[in-house]
């Protein structure tokens, strides 16, 4: 197993035979034309990749129950500590926003030196624990810390995934088992609002906190117990350095490359809508719907379960199967899903019918996550494999300061804002309001295409 020492990870591997290593040994251009001989012989999940894909989306699922359950929770938290809207969306997004953003580059560059396994087991146990705490809050300000606690842990749950999956499986499989791996985002969040939704209403929303917080100390153990530490840039073509690079290098090669700060920013956008719907909608549907807390996490639940799996796993599918032929279709397919989204959500918040707005918005929430297999695996090819980790927390910075930090915050700033005019319904306006977002990130993605082909990593060495 990995270690913080020093010393090189390597560690046994999942057996690939002869066939598979020779189509992984061409260059990326010829790699996917390789790739239904590789798939063939060496499928997905095969040589005990399934486990591996499995816990990690077990400890992303835990990422995103604490992450999220605060969405639901908003509701008593607020009757119960008497706080606006506006400090609802702070402790939700900024606080959580300052230290996960903040601390998830250096802790990334520990990554592509040290043992990923062991950094993402301490980050496991520390929001964990922190997850707890915000059951003992009082006050705002006592929430805020331990929310901004919990941003302290998950800084280092995302990006050493990443690069632990880019290492597991080949180019041509990358962009279906991040989607897989990214499941985590749909089936934590749903868990997060429904299990927060069932125990605040049974017991109350502290115990909701206390729950969750504790099954994922227990699950840090196993995790480290039974995930190796893979060799780093097996899969890879063209030579790459054997130590890492440092921040500045790393840097000095994404600046090189237009497409790395178009698509960081494109997601950005798409994330201030995206995590602003995650906390905010729970509320809506109690304040328009008049629906009970348990009825809200359960409606809300079902929708971010089943959307986001569908539309996780299609966005990946379609990347690698087009991507193949033209990158560009990495960034063009998130794109449309985007423009997509905007009359979907618009119906589906206007709808006074509880079940067409199920309906209406259970395509936006697949649509809305499309991005996330294709956009990820675009990231990991941008760098050489000893900067993945890194170039994937600089991209999460960009992506989660800005959307986690600002988009919760702006859809409730605007809510308190619009209810001297809509009263109640003053979140439905400014939901709606948030749609537009949707429409910046996928011209963004547009943009970027443009330079993708020419920055993606090893192709110049063809």
């Amino acid at each position: 197993m990995g270690s913080l020492t020093g010393r090189p990870d390597r560690v046994n591997q999942p057996p690939v035979n002869q066939t598979t290593a020779t189509a992984e040994s061409r260059p990326d251009s010829e790699h996917h034309k390789a790739g239904t001989v590789a798939d063939k012989d060496q499928k997905l999940l095969a040589g005990g990749r399934g486990y591996i894909l499995f816990i990690l989306v077990v400890v992303y699922t835990f990422n995103f129950i604490d992450r999220q359950i605060v969405g639901i929770l908003a509701v008593p938290i607020k009757e119960d500590l008497g706080l606006s809207d506006t400090q609802l969306g702070l402790m939700g997004g900024l606080a959580f926003a300052l230290f996960y953003t903040g601390l998830g580059i250096p802790i990334a560059m520990l990554a592509d030196r040290f043992s990923r396994t062991w950094i993402m087991t301490g980050a496991l146990v520390v929001w964990s624990a922190m997850t707890a705490a915000c059951g003992l809050a009082n006050n705002f300000w006592q929430l805020f810390a331990a929310r901004l606690g919990v941003g302290v842990g998950e800084a280092g749950g995302v990006a050493p995934a990443y690069s632990l999956i880019a290492d597991w499986f080949p180019p041509h499989q990358r962009a279906r088992a991040l989607s897989i791996y990214s499941f985590g985002i749909p089936i934590g969040s749903a868990l997060g609002i429904a299990a927060g939704g069932i125990i605040a209403s049974l017991i109350d929303w502290r115990m909701a906190f206390f729950a969750v917080g504790i099954l994922g100390v227990l699950l840090a153990p196993v995790f480290r117990l039974t995930v190796q530490e893979p060799e780093r840039g097996k899969y890879d073509t063209g030579a790459h350095a054997a130590e890492p690079a440092g921040i500045r290098k790393t840097i000095a090669t994404l600046i090189s490359k237009p497409s790395f700060w178009l698509i960081s920013l494109a997601a950005s956008f798409s994330s201030m809508m995206g995590y602003g719907l995650f906390f905010w909608l729970p509320s809506f549907l109690v304040r328009s719907f008049g629906l009970t807390l348990l009825d809200a996490s359960l409606f809300f639940g079902a929708i971010l379960l089943i959307g986001g799996l569908a539309g996780i796993w299609l966005g990946g599918v379609l990347a690698d199967r087009f991507g193949a032929a033209n990158r560009r279709r990495y960034l063009t397919i998130p794109a449309f899903a985007f423009l997509a989204t905007v009359p979907c959500y618009l119906a589906g918040i206007l709808s006074t019918n509880l079940t067409m707005t199920f309906v209406f918005l259970l395509v936006p929430t697949a649509l809305g996550l499309a991005w996330l297999g294709p956009v990820i695996s675009t990231i990991q090819h941008l760098v050489p494999p000893r900067m993945r980790a890194t170039a994937s927390a600089v991209f999460l910075f960009i992506n989660n300061l800005i959307g986690i930090g600002l988009g919760t915050y702006a859809i409730g700033a605007l809510s308190d804002a619009l209810r001297v005019q809509f009263g109640e319904n003053a979140l439905r306006y400014s939901i709606m309001a948030g749609t537009s977002f949707y429409i910046a990130a996928a011209l963004l993605f547009f943009l970027a295409a443009r330079w993708l082909e020419s920055d993606w990593e090893g192709l110049a060495g063809d």
